[in-house]
């Protein structure tokens, strides 16, 4: 399995997740409405090359709702997740 880190982008008090590469969601890890810490794994998604790859962000929050369900295609860039961002600060779990 190949962990990836990915970068959010921000719009407003939401951090918005999105696929690196191109596949298929394999599994999410954390429900809606869940208290999401820093570099906690968050999806998998299965590579058009055949590999999985498990999506952790550097954000801590409640996620608000997921744009994908398992099963769905994706693209590098397709919203996976919205997450409210808190005010924890980084690494205080």
């Amino acid at each position: 399995m190949i962990k990836k880190d990915v970068v959010t982008s921000r719009w407003g008090n939401k951090e918005i997740v999105t696929s690196p590469s191109y596949g298929v969601i394999k599994s999410i890890f954390i429900p809606s409405k869940t208290r999401i810490y820093e570099w906690e794994p968050l999806i998998s998604i299965q590579t058009d090359e055949g590999k999985e790859m498990q999506i952790s962000v550097g954000a801590n929050g409640v996620i608000e709702s997921f744009a994908v369900k398992v099963g769905d295609r994706v693209i590098p860039g397709s919203v996976l997740a919205y997450i409210n961002e808190d005010k924890l600060v980084s690494g205080n779990h």
